[in-house]
């Protein structure tokens, strides 16, 4: 069996975890979800979110890895008691990596396309906007345009992902993530600059409760969607974070180094926030465009804005860098997982399960692609209209939220591991440590909210709540 991989630095193990949850969901879904839900109360919302449910759950995943040293297919059997069955949720971890990619890629494979239209002026001088919108509808219905890009995502993967882990992920990750933090910089400089960025900045950042009674279905939906939100941008839930705690050593404790993920991964999103509500107030877009923001919307407001082929390029960079970041992460959690699922695998060399892995991925991608054109549905199920929503719903409705609960439950009751196991590992290396007092919070009140997440989060697009 080959000796397991270690990262060669604290600041690569950061990069890559932050990596993994810096994605589409901080630099596209957060600034619509936010226009949508009214602004500032959303954001002090996620953020309340964030500190009392996706902190706690990052530490414990960090802290199985670690503790186990290996991937979720295997982590539980080494420390679950005998005859238990947590260790079946490692399988389902390993499904829910595969599901996430087979319609992130294709995203990412959007991104990365609309990053050479700007490049190559395909926007320059079109100020129609229908003329705007219609190539993404040309896009969508190009499957063959779409798999390609969806194919290069996975390549770059496989590439990246059969190398040595220090020369490979964790020196890519430490480049595109330094570059995205320098390009999230100049983009806000300009974003500033904007005659519309005093209005946009008030309306993103000032808490207005006028606008929280007037969202659709009011407090309620915004707390259901802050919470949503804070918890699915980390990534937690399928293991990720745990097999990232397997590569590190034990000289720092865990819930510090939680804590600095998820400053580095909130920083993003909020500062995609900062870069796009400037420019919708200065040139009319309404802030709650939708899904439609990045793709249709800001290419109009980037159309005519001066020097706007730059300042889309940049933009359309920036978000292919925080999209290949995840699927380079989550691709290294596929490899990580087969290699661990039996001592047969453990033998086999890491290229080999790389690249038998893009090719199964690449496969499972297709209908997501497909659903946009020739597959797609006659009929809506439930508010899912596309394959793509399908895929969606399963990893963030019900893999990722049903996966914490199990994290949260083997790491806080006798039954599974337990508090004291979990706070000594936790607590192992300098920094920001666990507290005793914090079990009650982890044992009771933590399970307990998670329990009516998962009941929200599964019923969500067939029943109205509201």
């Amino acid at each position: 069996m080959e000796k397991r991989e270690k990262l060669g630095s604290r600041l690569g193990f950061i990069l890559l975890s932050a990596g993994c949850a810096i994605g589409v969901g901080n630099v596209w879904k957060f600034p619509y979800i936010t226009g949508q839900y009214g602004g500032g109360f959303f954001v002090l919302f996620y953020l309340i979110f964030l500190i009392i449910m996706g902190i706690p759950v990052m530490t414990m995943e960090f802290s199985l890895g670690r503790a186990s040293q290996k991937s979720p297919t295997a982590m539980y059997k080494m420390l679950e008691k005998p005859g238990h069955k947590w260790h079946l949720h490692g399988y389902f971890a390993l499904a829910g990596n595969y599901i996430l990619l087979m319609f992130y890629s294709c995203v990412a494979g959007w991104i990365l396309l609309y990053f050479f239209y700007f490049l190559f002026g395909t926007f320059e001088g079109v100020s129609d906007p229908a003329a705007i919108a219609n190539v993404f509808s040309s896009m969508m219905a190009n499957p063959w345009l779409m798999l390609a890009f969806t194919a290069i995502n996975i390549l770059i993967a496989v590439v990246v992902c059969s190398l040595n882990m220090q020369k490979g992920l964790e020196r890519v990750s430490k480049i595109m993530m330094i570059a995205l933090l320098v390009l999230i910089v100049v983009l806000i400089v300009n974003s500033f600059t904007l005659s519309g960025a005093a209005e946009g900045l008030k309306f993103y950042l000032l808490p207005d409760w006028s606008k929280v009674e007037n969202a659709k279905g009011g407090l309620f939906e915004v707390l259901i969607a802050a919470m949503n939100q804070s918890f699915f941008t980390l990534s937690l839930g399928i293991g990720s974070m745990a097999i990232f705690g397997s590569f590190i050593g034990k000289d720092r404790a865990l819930l510090g180094e939680s804590v600095n993920i998820a400053v580095l991964d909130t920083f993003v999103a909020i500062s995609a926030g900062l870069i796009i509500f400037p420019a919708c107030f200065t040139y009319g877009i309404n802030p709650g465009a939708g899904p439609s923001l990045l793709f249709i919307t800001l290419p109009q407001v980037f159309a005519n804005m001066p020097g706007g082929r730059i300042w889309g390029t940049l933009f359309f960079l920036f978000m292919s860098f925080a999209a290949i970041s995840t699927v380079l992460a989550v691709f290294q959690n596929i490899v990580s997982c087969t290699q661990d699922l039996t001592p047969k695998t453990q033998n086999t060399k890491k290229w080999k399960i790389s690249l038998v892995s893009g090719i199964i991925l690449f496969i499972l991608s297709i209908p997501c692609v497909l659903g946009f054109n020739v597959w797609a549905f006659s009929a809506p199920i439930g508010e899912l209209t596309e394959i793509l929503g399908v895929e969606d719903y399963i990893v963030s409705n019900v893999l990722l939220p049903v996966g914490s609960l199990i994290f949260v439950i083997f790491c806080n009751h006798k039954i599974g591991w337990g508090f004291d196991n979990f706070m000594l590992e936790a607590n192992t290396g300098k920094g920001l440590k666990v507290k005793k007092w914090m079990g009650v919070y982890f044992k009771w009140v933590l399970p307990f909210i998670l329990g009516f997440f998962v009941i929200i989060s599964i019923m969500s697009p067939f029943v109205s709540f509201l």
